[in-house]
């Protein structure tokens, strides 16, 4: 059997050791490499002994050859894109080869000689000078191989490289992606000199103000850390008074370990994790992860980043106000682990596996899944061991991961074990271990709030473990939705903390159809199986813009709570340990959108889990009196600029006056084929569709209104006449074949300066009982800028409200729009009091609405594929809802709960028309 279909992990791979900031010599090797594709294991030449490379191409490294025009990506989600027949691989497997020559220093003369590679997709074998050196998988995990013997110091060496698509490894590495292969990480050639060392355990614990310390080394030395006064052998224990680390407060004492042979530079973070009935603390606080699962991922270089996109995805983490991210569903590359060290995240270090497409615990005739067949418990055991070794010193890692979405099986507890023998004093994590037989963390994914409750309230369940959603909020498209509901279980029971949104960033491969720029998904590239757009789910866009799910989710997760209490407010720390003496406080006082004071609020520090009451003593005699609490970052952080905002809310003055319809004469309205028209407002009629959303199609709802003829309604005019002082049009919209429809009743007065809309909607028939949206949608002549008071800057639904202002905002029709990859109902601001649209106001008079304006129709945002496809039209498409059904998580995730849907039932609008 080939090397390629081999169950084992490798072949003379060095041991695990960490991954050190030291002064080891080092030849990068990052840069053009001489590359050649071959279709199959067989048709790849073989003369890596002394290839000749005259006739090949090159090839950066890092990076992926299907991003640089050989072959192409594919996306799937659970199912592998080749038959389940394991250890054997499609004899069609495509095969790299690499070679490029290096110069080994003269000075790397009585060093052992390594050439390191951090990340190769997915098995590779490696010769240098000709000779065999051995081969590895675990693509997400670093190989080292010993060269000592095969190079010349002071002469060059000739490195050849063969990386195989498709191996014994793919099974297991089935991780919710795109499939991409190649040298995607560093390499580097190292000389490990005599006497330096080469692996390092930082032992770092903290408790009651002292920090314990003991550094154990693969070579004896001396730690130093000149800011506590300490030098220290390794091996030994010492304490001293220190700061502890935390993600609010990441302190990291800088030391140097050094041996006869060199230095190793440090950075310590003393800090204790423990569980304490049944709660995760760190250095005895209750944790709660406000976190994010993230792959790597950059629109056009794949999983090969710069050490710029780390720091942006540290940076952007931070700024929301994230305290956590698990590292789906591999280990990342250690740069970014550093980061977390010095910034202050939490981490979740997940082991390099998934093999999901093989269903969870499969029973004969079908196959087993790998974490149940011994085959592979070499291979899995090793990958465990190969993570823990290279990513023990970082404080950042708080739970180790065995991985995710394999089902059960005993292969799974021998990674646990080896866990615990490398490293007892971090807790393991694994979701699939539903009833908690091994694991230190109780996980689920997509729980709904209810039923995280109902664990959070029976303490004694799943061993008294503490419960975290590893998954949720997914973040698909529009949403997600229903977060603030995560939110109040969470803090409700302390058992209950928090968990990890699915995901970070949209996986959209930028790239050009039909010479259109666009970011790609499944199925863009031609592949005849793939998940489509699931694999855009991410609180960012490709380009790592924040999409609104972003903004919402850092509202929801404020470390400060500031909530109207009368005319004042109260403000709740829930900080793990910092007070508030770091943050300025301000009051911005608006009347119908004008700001007409702004102050700093003296606030005495507020300490976590306390709350203060805050008058305001402001005049609330106008209408619309908006008072905005904001607390700021006083001076500049790490991650922030002075002025930051941690966390903001909002608090109403006055009292809402009861609206009254003017009283008018009957207007002069035209009703036709299209809909009603007046002046530059064209071709009214009732709205009940909306482009569907990821959480509508995925769980078959956009389907079932499909049923109900929801996408297909039509118009008819049923009487039109003055009535009652009012130019009254009945109308019914219905939809082609079924018994139902909405009886409409509008009734058109004029008033000074335009006209005046009473609409009464009553449904008849069997209607359905839930619609995605009521309103009435117009064409207006082509308007490039609008000007609205309600709720803003973005887009706002009913469970997508938190991060949502009441204010005055002017934005570009273009910037109403949400780019989501693949186009759907976006833009919608709700509760809306007025709008500009050139010449043309809208008032809402009592029940506010929700505004959507657009340069195309719903019927174009439907057809879409990409925003490429959407081309703004000859006029501005307005749509004015009385309601919407909220956006949920249900493309993965629990159903919309009932209080979020728009439930069909008679409804009123009044608005003002005027010009």
């Amino acid at each position: 059997m080939s090397y390629v279909e081999d169950f084992a992990p490798g072949q003379n791979v060095l041991p695990a050791r960490a991954w050190l900031d030291d002064d080891t010599a080092r030849v990068a090797l990052s840069g053009d490499w001489s590359f050649r594709l071959s279709p199959s294991v067989a048709d790849a030449p073989d003369d890596l002994k002394d290839p000749d490379t005259s006739g090949w191409d090159t090839l950066a490294v890092p990076g992926h050859w299907q991003l640089s025009g050989y072959g192409a990506p594919a996306y799937t989600n659970i199912v592998y894109p080749f038959p389940l027949e394991p250890p054997y691989v499609p004899t069609e497997n495509p095969t790299g080869d690499y070679v490029r020559t290096v110069a080994v220093p003269a000075d790397f003369a009585g060093s052992r000689i390594v050439l390191r590679f951090e990340g190769v997709d997915s098995r590779f074998a490696v010769w240098a000078n000709g000779s065999f050196v051995g081969w590895s998988s675990g693509s997400r995990l670093p190989s080292e191989f010993d060269l000592t013997s095969l190079v010349t110091p002071g002469s060059e060496a000739q490195i050849a490289v063969r990386v195989h698509q498709w191996s014994a490894g793919s099974y297991l590495e089935d991780q919710d992606m795109w499939w991409l292969s190649g040298i995607f990480r560093e390499v580097n050639l190292l000389a490990l000199r005599p006497g330096a060392a080469t692996d390092v355990f930082v032992h770092s614990s903290y408790a009651d103000g002292v920090g314990t310390l003991r550094v154990d080394a693969d070579v004896a030395g001396t730690v130093d850390i000149p800011e506590l006064g300490l030098s220290v052998p390794t091996g030994a224990s010492v304490t001293a008074l220190v700061e502890p680390w935390s993600a609010e407060s990441p302190r990291l004492y800088d030391g140097v370990l050094r041996t006869d042979g060199g230095e190793v530079r440090l950075r310590i973070g003393f800090r204790t994790i423990a569980i304490v009935d049944g709660v995760f603390t760190v250095n005895g606080n209750r944790v709660l992860f406000n976190g994010v699962n993230r792959h790597e991922f950059h629109p056009d270089r794949g999983r090969t980043l710069t050490e710029q996109d780390m720091l942006d995805d540290v940076l952007i983490m931070k700024r929301a106000g994230l305290n956590a991210v698990r590292t789906s569903h591999y280990p990342p590359h250690p740069h970014f682990l550093s980061l977390c060290d010095e910034y202050g995240l939490y981490v979740v270090d997940e082991c390099d596996l998934e093999t999901h497409g093989f269903g969870y615990e499969p029973q004969p005739p079908d196959l087993p899944n790998p974490v149940m067949d011994p085959r592979w418990r070499d291979d899995l055991v090793t990958r465990m061991q190969r993570m823990i070794g290279r990513d023990k010193n970082h404080p950042s890692i708080v739970i180790w991961s065995l991985g995710n979405e394999c089902g059960m099986g005993e292969n799974l507890r021998a990674m646990y074990d080896a866990a615990k023998a490398i490293d007892p004093s971090r807790p393991v994590h694994y979701e699939r271990d539903t009833e908690a037989e091994f694991v230190d963390i109780y996980s689920r994914m997509y729980t709904d709030p209810a039923g995280c409750a109902e664990i959070g309230a029976d303490p004694a369940s799943y061993r008294g473990l503490p419960f975290i959603l590893c998954e949720y909020g997914h973040a698909m498209g529009n949403g997600p939705g229903g977060l603030l509901d995560y939110r109040e279980v969470f803090e409700k029971y302390p058992r209950c903390q928090g968990g990890f949104i699915w995901e970070f960033i949209d996986h959209g491969l930028r790239t050009t159809i039909d010479g259109r720029e666009v970011y790609a998904y499944g199925g863009d590239f031609g592949e005849t199986i793939h998940d489509g757009n699931f694999v855009c789910d991410g609180l960012l866009f490709p380009d790592r813009t924040p999409s609104p799910g972003m903004l919402e989710f850092a509202k929801v997760i404020e470390p400060l709570r500031i909530v109207a209490d009368g005319k004042g407010v109260t403000i709740t720390s829930h900080y793990e340990v910092l007070d508030t003496s770091h943050l300025t406080f301000r009051a911005v006082v608006e009347v119908e959108g004008e700001q007409v004071s702004s102050e700093v609020l003296t606030v005495a520090p507020i300490a976590p889990g306390e709350t203060v009451s805050l008058p305001l003593p402001y005049d609330g005699s106008q209408p619309e009196t908006w008072v905005t609490v904001s607390a700021e970052l006083s001076s500049a952080a790490s991650w922030a600029d002075a002025g930051h905002r941690i966390a903001w809310g909002q608090v109403r003055l006055d009292e809402p006056a009861v609206a009254v319809a003017a009283a008018g004469s009957p207007a002069e309205v035209s009703a036709g084929v299209q809909g009603i028209s007046f002046g530059t407002v064209s071709n009214a009629r009732i709205e009940v569709w909306r482009a569907p959303i990821d959480n509508d199609v995925q769980p078959g709802v956009a389907d079932a209104w499909r049923e109900e003829g929801l996408h297909r309604v039509q118009h008819r005019i049923v009487s039109a006449g003055e009535r009652d002082g009012a130019w009254e049009v009945i109308t019914r919209t219905a939809p082609p074949a079924l018994q139902w429809g909405l009886r409409s009743t509008w009734r058109w007065t004029a008033v000074e300066g335009g006209v005046q809309l009473e609409l009464n909607v009553v449904p008849e028939g069997q209607f359905p009982k839930v619609l995605p949206r009521l309103g009435i949608t117009f064409e207006v002549p082509k308007v490039d800028r609008v000007e609205w008071f309600g709720t803003g800057p973005n887009e706002a639904y009913i469970d997508t409200r938190e991060a949502a202002a009441v204010g005055k905002y002017a934005s570009t029709v273009a910037d109403l729009q949400t780019p989501y990859v693949r186009p759907q109902e976006n833009g919608h601001r709700i509760d809306t009091r007025w709008v500009q649209l050139d010449t043309l106001r809208i008032d809402a008079i009592g029940n506010l609405f929700g505004l959507t304006v657009r340069d195309w129709t719903t019927a174009d945002l439907e057809t879409a594929t990409h925003t490429a496809d959407l081309k703004p039209g000859a006029k501005t498409h307005v749509t004015l809802d009385l309601a919407q059904t909220g956006v949920g998580t249900a493309a993965c995730g629990p159903a919309l709960p009932d209080r979020d849907k728009l439930h069909t039932a008679p409804a009123t609008l009044t608005l003002r028309f005027t010009q």
